[in-house]
């Protein structure tokens, strides 16, 4: 909005508006409205949250010491979806439908989020949505992403091949050729793209989820691996910098950096309130849109095999949920003392702000790892 009515609009009679052309300029200036949104709203939406006594419930088989949590205001994730969206439109060229894409996908899975901790709070206990009718969201939401993806690819905006780190010369299609120019069997042509798209979102939108269990843990991991992002969306719409690293360059794709900039804003100013001990909670209205967010970044930017490094601690926590349920309905051993693996440590004798600190820089060593992959490849 703005970047249309101070560049496109008043640059003729204004020169200095030029700046409002630069990518880096106006991330810096999505991310600052973020933050100072997300500091600014943030007491008002906590003040409204207990008003509404929108209470966090704790589930008992949980470490002990997390009961005294119970009541704390949960579904501050509305304040993060606020800080991300509004400072988008914002700083953004909203004639991009990419980024369209990713405010879609935030306010779907936000949705999805807010559904599931609605019926938390009206049922007063910690179950919400089913986990099918949550996949089930979740599933067609990611598949309406993948098809306005295969929309651009017909237009020539985009690429549904894939960029394997460490591997220069291998470029996996997602897409059968051999299919796609058959009117009756076009369909299917795209049948791996639109699953693999799937797939990517619906387990980041509920890795960041389950890493949504201490204080401050999945915020402080998502300004990392959003921070990441912001790079890696940078660099790939970037001609000089993706020629130089062998990158599938999109010009398109740079706006993009303006919502992973506004990501990165909106999630240090929740941290300010989510600190340990927090003030409030994000809920699923705020991890879901988060992980979605990220995964429909990460697909539209090609990185999505890298976003295991990226996000490497919400990798582990979804794998650990996933290895100690086959493991008890196969042996029925657990693997862990309890999962996702945060709580594991916990009943270990790890006090909760030393967890939470250790996978922050865990989380910093995968992003780093992975923005040197570009270089390794």
């Amino acid at each position: 909005m703005l970047y249309w009515l101070l560049y496109l609009k008043l640059f003729h009679y204004f020169p200095p508006f030029r700046i409002f052309r630069y990518l880096t300029f106006r991330t810096a200036f999505a991310s600052l409205t973020a933050l100072f949104t997300g500091l600014i709203v943030g007491p008002i939406v906590i003040q409204r949250l207990r008003d509404f006594q929108i209470g966090q419930y704790i589930r008992e088989e949980g470490p002990q010491a997390h009961q005294k949590k119970a009541g704390t205001p949960t579904m501050g994730g509305l304040l993060i979806a606020i800080a991300i969206l509004v400072p988008t439109l914002l700083w953004a060229d909203l004639s991009n439908p990419f980024v369209w894409i990713a405010v879609f996908a935030t306010l779907a899975f936000a949705a999805i989020g807010f559904a599931d901790d609605y019926l938390k709070v009206v049922n007063r206990r910690n179950l919400g949505l089913t986990a099918r009718a949550k996949l089930g969201y979740q599933t067609a939401a990611s598949i309406v992403i993948a098809i306005a993806l295969i929309v651009l690819q017909h237009r020539g905006e985009y690429s549904t091949v894939l960029l394997v780190p460490f591997f220069k010369q291998v470029h996996p299609d997602l897409v059968i050729q051999r299919l796609a120019h058959h009117p009756q069997l076009w369909p299917l042509a795209f049948l791996p793209f639109v699953v693999f798209v799937v797939l990517v979102i619906v387990f980041s939108s509920n890795a960041v989820n389950l890493t949504d269990g201490l204080d401050g843990l999945a915020i402080g991991c998502t300004v990392i691996a959003a921070g990441a992002l912001a790079v890696l969306t940078y660099l790939s719409g970037h001609a000089t910098f993706a020629t130089y690293l062998e990158l599938q360059r999109m010009p398109q794709i740079g706006e993009l950096t303006i919502f992973c900039g506004a990501m990165v804003g909106s999630s240090i100013g929740f941290l300010w309130y989510n600190a340990h001990p927090a003030e409030v909670f994000m809920g699923d209205v705020g991890s879901l849109a988060l992980g979605g967010a990220i995964g429909t970044v990460a697909v539209m930017i090609k990185q999505e095999l890298l976003l295991p490094f990226i996000g490497g601690i919400f990798v582990i926590e979804g794998l650990s949920v996933i290895l100690q349920v086959g493991s008890y309905k196969l042996r029925k051993k657990r693997i862990f003392k309890m999962a996702p693996i945060h709580h594991h440590f916990e009943l270990l004798g790890w006090s909760e702000s030393k967890v939470i600190v250790r996978f922050w820089i865990a989380s910093l060593v995968f992003a780093l790892f992975a923005l040197t992959t570009l270089k390794l490849r």
